[in-house]
């Protein structure tokens, strides 16, 4: 009988006979290793071996008669009839000629590493594992650092026992599989050195969003076990996959995690690994290095675009990776493929909107957003189910699970709960990963959830305001949307979208548009970066201790602030400019007023005090002053990274609030001393028509630029002369207003007669169905309005273009 198979023997026909995970990776050394994918060795308990120990200890009965016993409401009936199952393996034994076949194939292994007893990962590969259709992440036990036969048999027979742990029944319950047609079978691979480096998980797709173009990276030291565990809250790292496969360095985030505890090698004997503190030092400072984010991304594209051959349809992948601390070499160690999102329906959205202004008075703590949904409920604190049982308190459904990690054990209850709050993990933990399938928001990551909420307080946990989760005291109402695209109209205007945060283009990305109209650099640098770049620049000149203090804290694991304000900032330009790619990503230069300066981090040193600042000095006036042209240099060297070291082409830039042709000049050379210059490599420089002196000067301005973006909102108010801000003229305040419209066919004539582009990226499109068909009756461009206007808009343009036409043809047949 076959009880055991070299790995490298067996490939993606075998689930039956080698289970998912070991087939994926037999699959994997035959065909990839040439494409220099890095795999560890080992052999494979097979699925004959695991019927062979049932019939031997006469188990399959006894496992009917008590999976069938089972209450499934009833947690408690599902405790009890796991451990008896699972204690009925742990007390069988191993017939003699299998624990002989399974001890000379691991001796055989050792020799082939040159070791008397070599250090194995010993990892369950269940039959409906890793299908397309289910992940079944979690269910079964891993063990490692396994030395030796005796403690392999050990871990072997824990496997077999864990096909049959209370997540496993319950998961297989819900899903509609047989119990006992299910089997397992078992990978023995030589371990990588992790606990001396590093590992972690990657998606060739975004976890929340579905965006195909991302490969997503979550990695920390030590062991990947903590990642998986969700103990951890690991560093995240985001690669475009499109022009990753052109040569470009186009990592599109990083974020660093807290990385407190590493999972090492254990000190011998039965106390195989063990959890100790990070060093400070390792933890202020990103676990991998470029040249390792780019090299594993390539990696995890070559065995996407395998899988998706061999399958005959895109299939995006989660793959388990480890940097061997003592050789430096990296490894592929797991590969699945993904099941969520590549089963979703791309045409259909569901938006939840929170349309309560006043909420982020309530809001408890932050944290890492699992989903897009929102869920609101009562409180139940809990830190394991034994203390939970004990106290004999059920947790009731429709509560709000908060705890410390989410244990993949507990799936029972997070099923029934309306969202989860964790203190540590990221989205790619175990628990992330269950929460996600079952469509529950949970928030990770938030440190210390258990000590800011309350038992049995009311919650409302937010994951639909981007990468980051909110949770609220009480309850927010929210509006939940669903949209079909494929009954939307076609238009021939262009309809692009205004993208302030990064943490939702990926999101963003999927409604019908033609690239980004307006992103503006105030959202990244007031919310990412919080710091006045002057301040960054200059702060230990002002002997200002505290300030020092608070942005060293803030630059954290970057070499210097110049690094860290370029790197954060061409990240954010970066992640929206790839959601939309190729289509253009319009980005204007900060424009930021005095008293909005004045707010950031330092910004108390560098504003003056204006009495208008809404008329001061901002923009464009900015940006050749010698007082703040370092700043700008600063913008000017994050673009130029975005574009020619990312390879993000598509972005174009834009200058706000330019008075005047001569201003203009100024600004233009000012970039090119920073590395921007219009042409070059394809750039485009567009021009914020705002001013009342920017339409009577369209044709002059229109010579030395690629296009000119309408600000409806600033050209609105400075025609008609009044603060919108104030609330004794506000009534006043209409882009509407036949001035305004006046002005916008002026510019448009202008732009058309000088052969520029012309668009418009105010508020007015998106509050008012009527003005979108105005512009477009003038022939503009393109609309840009914001994500939760698309719709609407589509439908008035729809209706627009559809009269200008039926009078096309009236007029044609007279």
């Amino acid at each position: 009988m076959n009880f055991t198979l070299p790995l490298k023997n067996v490939g993606i026909n075998d689930i039956p006979m080698v289970g998912g995970k070991n087939a994926s990776l037999g699959e994997m050394l035959q065909n990839l290793t040439a494409l220099g994918v890095t795999i560890p060795d080992g052999f494979v308990v097979t699925v004959t071996a695991y019927y062979a120990f049932l019939k031997y200890n006469a188990l399959d009965e006894k496992i009917k008669a008590t999976v069938d016993a089972i209450d499934y409401d009833n947690i408690e009936s599902l405790r009890r009839g796991g451990m008896q199952i699972r204690q009925s393996f742990l007390n069988g034994k191993f017939p003699a000629e299998m624990s002989e076949e399974i001890t000379n194939c691991y001796l055989a292994l050792s020799a082939q590493y040159g070791q008397e007893m070599t250090d194995i990962a010993v990892r369950s590969s269940a039959t409906a594992e890793d299908l397309p259709d289910a992940s079944f992440a979690g269910q079964q036990e891993t063990f490692l650092n396994v030395r030796g036969p005796e403690m392999l048999m050990d871990s072997i027979r824990k496997c077999f026992a864990s096909l049959f742990t209370d997540r496993a029944i319950s998961y297989r319950q819900s899903f509609g599989y047989n119990h006992l047609e299910l089997a397992l079978s078992v990978c023995v691979q030589k371990m990588v050195r992790s606990d001396l480096g590093t590992s972690g998980v990657a998606f060739s797709i975004d976890t929340e969003s579905g965006f195909k173009d991302a490969v997503v990276i979550n990695a920390s030291y030590g062991l990947g076990e903590m990642i998986v565990q969700g103990a951890v809250s690991p560093d995240e790292y985001i690669v475009f996959k499109p022009l990753l496969k052109q040569g470009f360095n186009s990592i599109i985030e990083k974020k660093m995690g807290n990385k407190d505890i590493m999972m090492i090698y254990g000190e011998g004997g039965d106390e195989r690994v063990k959890t100790i503190p990070t060093e400070d030092k390792f933890r202020k400072r990103f676990c991998l290095s470029d040249e390792n984010i780019l090299k594993l991304s390539r990696w995890v594209v070559i065995i996407e675009e395998y899988y998706s051959k061999i399958r005959d349809k895109w299939t995006p992948m989660d793959v388990e990776w480890a940097i061997d601390g003592l050789t430096k070499e990296m490894f592929i160690v797991q590969a699945r493929p993904e099941t969520i999102h590549s089963q979703k329906n791309p045409t259909t959205i569901t938006e939840y909107r929170i349309e309560d202004e006043s909420r982020y008075e309530k809001l408890l703590l932050k944290g890492i957003a699992v989903g897009d949904k929102i869920g609101t409920g009562k409180a139940t604190i809990l830190y394991s189910m034994d203390k939970r049982v004990s106290e004999g308190h059920e947790f009731i459904p429709g509560s709000v699970l908060v705890t410390d990690m989410t244990d993949p054990d507990w799936e029972p209850i997070m099923k029934k709960a309306s969202a989860i709050i964790t203190n540590k993990g990221g989205r790619t933990c175990h628990a992330a990963i269950i929460a996600r399938e079952m469509g529950i928001p949970a928030i990770v990551g938030c440190g210390n959830a258990t000590e800011l909420i309350a038992e049995g307080m009311l919650l409302t946990a937010s994951c639909a305001e981007g990468d980051q989760g909110f949770v609220y005291e009480g309850e927010i109402k929210y509006i939940k949307t669903e949209y079909d695209l494929s009954q939307l109209p076609e238009v021939k205007t262009d309809i692009m979208l205004n993208v302030a945060s990064p943490g939702l283009a990926f999101q963003f990305s999927h409604l019908p548009n033609k690239g980004v109209g307006l992103a503006r650099e105030e959202f990244i640098i007031n919310n990412y970066i919080e710091v006045h770049p002057l301040a960054l620049l200059n702060h230990r000149n002002l002997n200002d201790a505290s300030l020092t203090k608070e942005i060293e804290k803030k630059i954290t694991g970057y070499p210097d602030e110049e690094t860290f304000f370029i790197d954060k900032l061409a990240n954010g330009v970066a992640k929206i400019a790839a959601s939309f790619y190729p289509n253009k990503t319009i980005v204007r230069f900060s424009d930021f007023k005095t008293n909005e300066y004045y707010n950031l981090l330092g910004g108390k040193y560098y504003e003056p005090n204006e009495e208008n600042p809404m008329i001061g000095w901002r923009g464009a006036s900015r940006y050749y002053s010698e007082a703040y042209k370092a700043a700008f240099g600063l913008e000017c060297r994050a673009i130029k990274k975005v574009r020619e070291e990312m390879g993000l082409t598509n972005v174009v830039v834009m200058i706000p609030f330019c008075r005047t042709v001569e201003e203009l000049h100024k600004v233009m050379e000012v970039m090119k001393e920073f590395g921007l210059e219009r042409g070059d490599n394809g750039l485009e420089l567009y021009l914020m028509a705002e001013i009342p002196s920017n339409i009577m000067m369209a044709e002059e301005f229109a010579v030395h630029i690629d296009g000119f973006s309408i600000g409806s909102n600033d050209l609105t108010q400075l025609t008609l002369g009044l603060d919108r801000d104030s609330s004794l003229v506000a009534h006043l305040y209409d882009e509407r207003n036949p001035a305004v419209k006046r002005m916008l066919e002026m510019l448009i004539s202008a732009a058309k007669k000088a052969g520029v582009k012309v668009g418009i990226c105010g508020q007015g499109p998106s509050d008012f169905p009527d003005f979108a068909q105005f512009l477009v009756g003038l022939g503009i461009d393109s609309i840009s309005v914001t994500p939760d206007s698309v719709i609407k808009t589509v439908n008035a343009i729809a209706e627009a273009e559809a009269l200008i036409a039926d009078k096309a043809a009236v007029l044609q047949m007279n």
